[in-house]
């Protein structure tokens, strides 16, 4: 009789307890239009990226444009490929002109380098006033400086266009560039495994930071970059994120959540803003406050055992 009273009870306070928050999670793309890769041309991983996002039912992704990247000679026809972003349903927004970094540039340099970009995005179809800061530098050497970007961006109504999980797809894309140079062969499969998992995993990571420091899951902004891998495999991200528990929303609604009104009191800025918040918060060190998703020598190790099949060292 006891053993089927408490059965009861336990069953009445399972109901009762609050269903766990939903994961909630936006994409972003920095860097467009980027240099080509080891797979596509520029043309070619546009088309492949918007395709495999609308296979993956992606409403909305943002896209950050470098517009300096369109003088280059990777960068011709890419006012179209912005377009076609457009077309598909996503939205476009500042990434300077220049990619160059705020503790190497004077303020009044750096503005005039985002303002320039501003300008060429002005009135275009999609365009969100947010600015990302490249390398997620947002003056990291000193809070004058800093807080003169801050109030830049307000006066000019600009947002910033932060990140909560940041990941090195960059750079398992570079290792994927040289490897590829070099004539080595490369595991596929492996190479998507390991771009899924360490989106998946510096997601996760970054959401346990989140609730630890704000007491509630916030809606993420993932840092991806237009990148051959990306195209190639963000649908399979996708399905894993939303296999692990991630509901995939739109930038618009990522970027409307309370978090986009904190300006971390940290000169920590360049692992993101949950991670800028955590630091600002509670002290705790960056060393517990970076995944390592965001490690090179775990990236490399990982990429050349998994993808080169290359034997480790003893």
């Amino acid at each position: 009789m006891l053993k089927r009273i408490l059965t009861l009870l336990a069953a009445i306070l399972a109901l009762a307890a609050p269903a766990a928050a939903q994961k909630r999670i936006a994409l972003s793309f920095d860097d467009v239009p980027r240099h080509p890769g080891a797979t596509y041309t520029p043309a070619e991983r546009t088309v492949t990226l918007i395709a495999a996002l609308e296979r993956a039912g992606v409403e909305q992704a943002a896209f950050f444009v470098t517009t300096g990247n369109l003088a280059h000679p990777h960068g011709a026809g890419g006012e179209d490929r912005i377009a076609a972003y457009v077309a598909a349903g996503h939205v476009i927004a500042n990434h300077s002109h220049g990619h160059i970094w705020a503790h190497r540039t004077p303020v009044a340099d750096y503005v005039a380098d985002l303002d320039r970009a501003s300008a060429w995005l002005a009135g275009r179809p999609g365009y969100r006033p947010w600015f990302r800061f490249p390398f997620l530098d947002e003056g990291r050497d000193s809070v004058e400086r800093r807080d003169a970007l801050r109030a830049a961006l307000r006066e000019r109504g600009l947002s910033n266009g932060y990140v909560t999980v940041d990941t090195y797809d960059w750079f398992l894309d570079n290792l994927v560039n040289a490897a590829a140079g070099e004539g080595r062969t490369i595991d596929r499969d492996g190479l998507r495994d390991l771009y899924v998992e360490s989106i998946v995993g510096a997601a996760n990571f970054a959401e346990a930071v989140a609730v630890q420091t704000l007491g509630r899951s916030p809606a993420h902004i993932i840092l991806l970059h237009e990148t051959d891998i990306a195209a190639a495999y963000i649908d399979d991200a996708v399905t894993a994120l939303r296999a692990d528990g991630w509901e995939i929303v739109t930038a618009d609604d990522a970027f409307a959540d309370p978090i986009a009104t904190i300006e971390p009191d940290t000169l920590f800025l360049g692992a993101g803003r949950v991670a800028a918040i955590a630091h600002a918060r509670s002290g705790r060190p960056a060393s517990e406050l970076v995944s390592e998703w965001t490690e090179e020598d775990h990236l490399t190790r990982l990429f050349n055992t998994r993808v080169l099949h290359q034997t480790e060292a003893p």
